[in-house]
């Protein structure tokens, strides 16, 4: 009797199609908070443009532009989104246009008014956003919106372009990180102390030559914890995984892949599900202690999560349910990925259920939090991680943070030292009402300094910044090159997707990038 065809694999649709290679990335639920997602641009520049290309290419849901100026001829020289029959026209609606033919799933709008305006006459406008971009403000606008940004708790990300020169900074209150893709996740396997399921599947099991190399490894563990008399549960150094290697060799057969694949997994396969250090700090922290009705539902879930691992699972974390690659035959492998699953589904349901009681004890609706999101989290949790950030306006006040960055008496070419020469090109413009080297290189390189100098005593650093760096600013005259817009711009971009879908972690919270000698630098300020 011939065996049945093999079932033909779904069509992919045309989203998945069109969205294929970053979705593999984010994963459809990346996607769908990406695609529900609204930004807002303020200031039309070069690298404004480029960070909402970034998103608009992957199917941000929504963006708006906010720009008060027409097109004129030097925007023409460093924007690929404008050209000569732009000029005179809204820069907010020409590149609303332009950005919208790059996908038209995407819905765009803008409104003809500085940042200014909007602050002075309707504040609110930008609390709708999940997320503001923002670039190239001077010191005064960018103050009033991060503040204004700060109070509404709207994730904030600021972008410098100014030549060869290069800034991101990231204003987060507080951002929750699930999926942290860490890039040597360890695999949950509990071979030291297995779930009730595990244990009777593997007792029950032969090990062959057939079977995944996790029931090989068990076979040799129970051996090896007889042998210690104490009661410990698994190797824990170097002498004793060696010691567990040779134990497995010595019964090994030539052709035995599931025995090697043994021996190699001795280093990785023990020490998981206990809860990390990074995890137990979420589990104190006031906001996971203390809930109340204005709680973001991480924390419920992180509460939740909390109370089975101290109550009901006796300290370890939820199973993850994910099993890495072995060499089996198939029926094996499937029964014990089947085992896993099932497991982890059982953990999953405990903290889904304790948050049902949290929502309820706090009077708040019951799909606050679904099962799809409590069962990410518990397959997350060894990796879930909270960043707490600082107002952009702390850095224009005394603050110990600069002082580690400061260690000569003055500034030259260091990355720092082009961070500070920027903020005081900043507060020339909104000083001196007009860009520093556009006309008088020699006179602006002398106001430029008097401001630099200002500006740095009054953060208490008694430094000043050289000459050299001050004549590389002023001699930009505020030219934006489009390639180094264009590499700040997807930088900036892969930041706000990172804080939109709750993946990866993002910079904490500055980013510097120098073309002329192509180093960059994170720092927190």
């Amino acid at each position: 009797m011939s065996s049945p065809a093999p079932p033909k694999s779904p069509e992919l649709s045309d989203k998945s199609k069109k969205y294929d290679r970053q979705i593999r990335l984010w994963g459809e639920h990346g996607q769908t908070l990406l695609e529900a997602a609204t930004i807002c641009l303020v200031n039309v520049t070069a690298v404004g443009c480029e960070v909402a290309k970034g998103l608009v290419l992957p199917g941000i849901g929504g963006f708006t532009i906010a720009d008060g100026s027409t097109v004129k001829e030097e925007d023409l020289g460093n924007n690929f989104f404008l050209d000569s029959s732009h000029l005179g026209q809204s820069k907010a609606l020409a590149c609303k246009q332009l950005l919208q033919e790059l996908n038209p799933d995407v819905d765009g709008d803008y409104v003809d008014e500085s940042v200014d305006y909007i602050l002075a006459n309707r504040p609110n406008f930008f609390d709708s956003f999940n997320l503001v971009i923002a670039s190239n403000l001077n010191e005064q606008s960018l103050l009033l919106l991060a503040n204004r940004l700060w109070e509404s708790n709207v994730p904030f990300v600021y972008c410098r372009s100014l030549g060869m020169l290069g800034t991101i900074r990231l204003q987060l209150k507080e951002h929750c990180v699930v999926e942290a893709h860490p890039d040597n996740r360890q695999y949950d396997l509990r071979l030291e102390q297995p779930f009730e399921a595990l244990h009777d599947h593997l007792e029950a099991t032969e090990v062959t030559n057939k079977v995944p190399w996790l029931l090989v490894l068990y076979k040799y563990l129970k051996v090896w914890q007889k042998q210690q008399g104490d009661g410990r549960q698994a190797p824990t150094n170097y002498k004793e995984k060696t010691k567990l290697r040779e134990a497995i060799r010595e019964e090994m057969k030539s052709d035995e892949e599931n025995y090697e694949e043994a021996i190699k997994a001795v280093n990785t396969a023990f020490g998981a599900g206990v809860v990390p250090s990074s995890l137990k700090a979420i589990f104190e922290d006031d906001a996971c202690e203390q809930l109340h009705k204005k709680s973001d539902v991480f924390w419920i879930m992180a509460k939740a999560l909390k109370h089975f691992v101290v109550e009901e699972n006796k300290g370890l974390l939820p199973l993850a349910g994910v099993l890495p690659d072995m060499t089996a035959n198939t029926d094996s492998y499937i029964a014990l990925q089947h085992i896993y699953r099932q497991q982890a589904l059982q953990d999953a349901d405990q903290v889904y259920h304790k948050c049902q009681d949290y929502l309820k004890q706090l009077s708040l609706p019951a799909d606050s939090i679904d099962e799809r999101t409590v069962r990410l989290l518990c397959r997350e949790a060894s990796g879930l991680a909270i960043l707490r950030g600082t107002r952009i306006a702390d850095e224009y006040e005394k603050s110990c943070r600069l002082l580690p960055l400061v260690e000569d008496n003055e500034l030259q070419g260091t990355l720092t030292a082009y961070n500070f020469a920027l903020r005081a090109y900043e507060r020339f413009l909104s000083e001196c009402g007009s860009i520093p080297g556009e006309c008088a290189v020699e006179q602006d390189i002398g106001r430029l300094k008097s401001i630099a100098s200002k500006m740095l005593n009054d953060l208490g650093l008694h430094v000043n910044l050289s000459d050299d760096v001050l004549h590389e600013i002023c001699r930009y005259g505020g030219a934006e090159l489009h390639a180094v817009s264009a590499f700040i711009g997807g930088c900036a971009a892969q930041e706000v997707i990172k804080i939109i879908t709750k993946q990866y972690k993002p910079i904490d919270n500055t980013f510097i990038y120098n073309a002329i000698s192509t180093e960059s630098v994170t720092l927190k300020l």
